[in-house]
């Protein structure tokens, strides 16, 4: 487990000082697409979320594949787990959703910004703690906050996957900005 952090770590790092110092605009846009714009930009203005901040966790989470799916049995581009996605789609009022939708960009990204949105809102806007909650589970942050195991900052969150996830999202968001800024 500490072999594939210090690695994921090597090549963000890595990442980041190559792409932000690359002088090809081709290369960098290839790094950080943005695929499905429209949908993106629309989701992430009616659920209030940053536009950025929702390709950033498209990128992190499947690269853009629709088809991802994770070992734990996640979907789609924003790799929702089924229960959630179901939940957030009836807190949504989609009535006639069914798993099979998951799979389409258009329902994930709407699914998964609502959920994003959601959990922004949970915990007062702190993008961190959003983030990890999106990856780790909303059930540990809340934990780990109420049993004081984790004080809120990047660096101390008990899950090294979810630290490297939520340090990954945060700089790929970075990059999204200085790329795209406005997003119409």
């Amino acid at each position: 487990m500490k072999r594939t952090t210090a690695t994921a770590l090597a090549v963000v790092v890595l990442g980041w000082f190559y792409f932000n110092h690359m002088q090809d605009p081709v290369a960098r846009y290839t790094a950080y697409p943005f695929d499905y714009r429209d949908v993106v930009v629309s989701a992430a203005e009616k659920e209030e979320v940053s536009p950025a901040l929702v390709a950033s966790v498209i990128l992190a989470e499947s690269k853009y594949k629709n088809t991802a799916e994770s070992e734990t049995g996640a979907l789609g581009l924003m790799q929702l787990m089924p229960d959630t996605a179901r939940w957030v789609a009836q807190q949504m009022g989609h009535g006639n959703y069914t798993d099979r939708q998951l799979k389409e960009p258009e329902t994930n990204i709407q699914l998964g910004t609502w959920y994003l949105g959601y959990l922004l809102k949970e915990f007062n806007g702190d993008e961190v703690q959003a983030l990890a909650a999106y990856n780790a589970g909303r059930g540990h942050v809340e934990s780990w906050v109420k049993e004081k195991n984790w004080n809120g900052m990047i660096d101390t969150i008990p899950f090294p996957e979810t630290r490297m996830y939520v340090k990954t999202v945060l700089m790929y968001q970075e990059r999204y900005e200085a790329l795209y800024g406005e997003y119409h």
